[in-house]
């Protein structure tokens, strides 16, 4: 069976799970970003197959997410490590950790408390606003097209709510879509009422 290729999609999402959406990528992420950076420490840690591990490795440093050095030569070892591009991912890492702890953790209790080393706090990921500051929820946000939008398979923009500045082939009449608390998406202006 042929695979969809999510790095063709006119959506970031779609072309982010294309480098990093096979099971045990984010895993393999996790523990280098927590300082396992060998690739025993990895297959030990993680139970993973050994075949399985070089591909999410391999991958990882083919897309520039990871550096891979040589630490010993006979054999020959390598070490891997963060890029800025990796690092980059690192919200998401925490994002995902949050959604778990919340949503599918042991009645204990979350696994592992993420510390912030400036302030030396227990934290937690939250996503904000880059412009405002304030934090954002499904109920807050809706989307709209972006410079590089274009309709096609995989095309998270519906039919009826494409408004890309500078792009008339793209835009019509209809505002861009709300989105409920239940992640609902709703054609038309806010409710004034509400």
């Amino acid at each position: 069976m042929q695979r969809t290729d999510f790095q063709t999609m006119p959506c970031s999402i779609a072309r982010t799970l294309a480098v990093v959406g096979e099971p045990w990528t984010p895993l393999v992420l996790r523990d280098i970003v927590f300082g396992l950076t060998k690739f025993d420490e990895l297959q030990r840690d993680l139970g993973v197959a050994t075949n399985i591990l070089t591909d999410r490795l391999t991958t990882l440093v083919e897309h520039g997410l990871l550096t891979r050095t040589p630490y010993q030569r006979r054999p020959l070892r390598y070490r891997y490590e963060l890029t800025d591009k990796g690092a980059d991912l690192v919200p998401v890492l925490l994002a995902l950790m949050r959604w778990g702890d919340r949503w599918a953790a042991e009645p204990a209790g979350p696994p592992v408390t993420i510390m912030h080393h400036s302030c030396g706090q227990v934290t937690e990921a939250t996503t904000i606003c880059s412009v405002c500051g304030e934090p954002l929820h499904a109920k807050d946000i809706g989307a709209r097209g972006g410079p590089g939008a274009r309709r096609g398979p995989g095309a998270y923009l519906l039919p009826g709510w494409l408004t890309a500045p500078g792009r008339p082939e793209l835009r019509d009449a209809a505002p861009p879509p709300r989105i409920t608390s239940a992640g609902r998406f709703l054609a038309g202006p806010p409710d004034r009422a509400g």
